[in-house]
């Protein structure tokens, strides 16, 4: 049996967390990918899955290999992908997930540049504010806001987000602004339901963390939604002044609490780990660094 096609059926079922869908993966049967899997055991001599009816666990031989196997397929991928990359523009579809707000308002202009600048690229895109799992939906990029909790994705900075906290002139008008973080227990607030609430009116003075027990009756997944519920008067919002800046020159809005306002925080290009970035999705990473430059927004 083809060693290389032992190691892609192994990554492929890791990756898969199972041996159909790492079959629908690789275009072959399930029993196929058994058979590939059970082989490359019996040729090492050593265990690489522990198999149970329900799932398959790695072993600590099978977690060492599996390190060692996708550097292997990720070195011939880009050897090859060099060779002909090199002799052919990029063409090819792009799989992106971007979250809603963001995506509508900061990245539709280098989408739409890098598009009229490769002619034979295609992307798909998800927008949506949840965290999707890039393997299993097979993402090639996606943009994050924020702290990255999964420590295995590989991450490039593209900009800085910088937080505001507003209010509408008739809420003020009706309850008063608060000049102290501590003081926000006694005000209506809305909640980025996508981060815990606790972390979203988390402010530090003189080196001391100030997280007051906010009280809220609406939280949503979209942070230019709550950007615009504020401004009917309801309550207090806080998130990126991207999504806050345009109510803020009509008017609608009113910055407060500025002296305690949230550190800035990055927003990052990420792919998954242990896959090749293909030419395009590099190309395209690129395009976007270039435009963002590191720059507030």
């Amino acid at each position: 049996m083809n060693r290389l096609e032992e190691l892609e059926a192994y990554v492929a079922v890791v990756d898969n967390q199972g041996f159909g869908k790492a079959g629908e993966k690789l275009g072959i049967a399930k029993s196929m990918v058994s058979r590939r899997v059970t082989e490359l055991e019996r040729r090492l001599g050593v265990q690489l899955l522990q198999r149970t009816t329900r799932r398959q666990a790695l072993t600590d031989a099978g977690r060492e290999f599996y390190q060692r196997a996708t550097q292997i397929l990720t070195d011939l991928n880009e050897a090859e992908q060099f060779v002909a990359d090199s002799h052919s523009q990029i063409s090819g579809r792009i799989r992106l997930a971007l979250p809603l707000g963001f995506g509508v308002s900061q990245l539709a202009a280098p989408v739409s540049d890098f598009l009229a600048a490769h002619p034979e690229i295609k992307i798909d895109i998800d927008l949506n504010d949840r965290q999707v799992n890039l393997i299993e939906e097979n993402i090639d990029l996606a943009i994050r806001i924020g702290e990255l909790e999964d420590s295995s994705l590989v991450a490039r900075r593209l900009a800085r987000v910088h937080f505001a906290i507003c209010a509408s002139p008739d809420y003020l008008a009706r309850h008063g602004e608060p000049q102290h973080p501590a003081e926000l227990v006694d005000h209506e607030v809305l909640v980025y339901s996508n981060v815990a609430a606790g972390r979203q009116w988390s402010y530090s003075e003189d080196g001391r963390k100030i997280s007051p027990r906010v009280k809220y009756r609406l939280g949503a997944n979209n942070g230019e939604f709550l950007a615009a519920v504020a401004c009917h008067g309801i309550a207090i919002a806080s998130g990126p002044v991207a999504f806050l800046q345009k109510h803020i020159d009509n008017r609608e809005l009113v910055p407060i609490l500025q002296q305690y306002v949230r550190p800035e925080v990055g927003m990052y290009a990420v792919y998954p780990p242990g896959r090749l970035v293909s030419r395009r999705v590099r190309v395209f990473s690129d395009a976007l660094y270039e435009h963002f430059r590191e720059r507030s927004i």
